[in-house]
C-alpha cells in the first residue's frame, strides 16, 4: 500500500458551495420537493457522506446562503456518520464470547482480517487479567459459536 496523499483542494466559500479541510459541502435541489438539500462529501470517498435538507432564503426560491455555523455544524454530523458507520464495520467484523474455565474468565474472539488477497480471521483469547493467552490464524468460513470457544479453550488453546 502506498503512502500517496490526495492533494489538498483549495479552499472554497461562496454562498451554496464551501470546501475546507477536505470537506464540500453544497447546495442541491432537493428531487423529493420544491426545496433544497446540502450534501456533504468527504476528500477521497467516493459517495456523499451525508444529504440533509437546507432551508430557503428570505425570497423562499432560493437556497439561504452558508456561513461558517452551519458548514461545521454539516461536517461535525457527517464525521459522526462515518464514526458511527466504522463501529458497525468493527462490530460486524468481530464476535465475542466469554467462556469460563477452571476458575478463570476468558474473553473468545473470533476477528475477520478483510485483506483483498488473503482474506482470513483470527482466533485469540484473552484472560481476566488482559494478557493474550492464544492466537491463531483461522480461515474466514472458520464456525464460531459458544460448543466451539467452549472446546478450544478447554484444550488448551490448541491451534485449531
Amino acid at each position: 500500500m502506498s503512502d500517496e496523499r490526495t492533494p489538498a483542494e483549495p479552499e472554497v466559500m461562496e454562498p451554496t458551495f464551501w470546501r475546507k479541510n477536505g470537506w464540500t459541502a453544497r447546495v442541491i435541489k432537493n428531487e423529493e420537493d420544491d426545496g433544497w438539500a446540502v450534501e456533504i462529501r468527504k476528500q477521497g470517498i467516493a459517495e456523499p457522506v451525508l444529504i440533509s435538507p437546507w432551508v430557503m432564503g428570505r425570497d423562499k426560491k432560493n437556497p439561504k446562503p452558508f456561513d461558517a455555523t452551519a458548514f461545521a455544524t454539516f461536517v461535525k454530523t457527517a464525521s459522526e456518520v462515518l464514526d458511527r458507520s466504522a463501529r458497525q464495520r468493527e462490530q460486524a467484523m468481530t464476535k465475542k464470547l466469554s467462556i469460563a474455565w477452571e476458575g478463570r474468565w476468558y474473553e473468545v474472539r473470533l476477528e475477520i482480517v478483510a485483506d483483498e488477497y488473503e482474506p482470513h480471521a483470527l482466533l485469540s483469547a484473552v484472560d481476566d487479567a488482559g494478557a493474550t493467552v492464544a492466537k491463531h490464524r483461522v480461515p474466514v468460513s472458520f464456525k464460531f459459536n459458544r460448543d466451539v470457544a467452549n472446546e478450544w479453550v478447554r484444550g488448551g488453546f490448541s491451534e485449531p
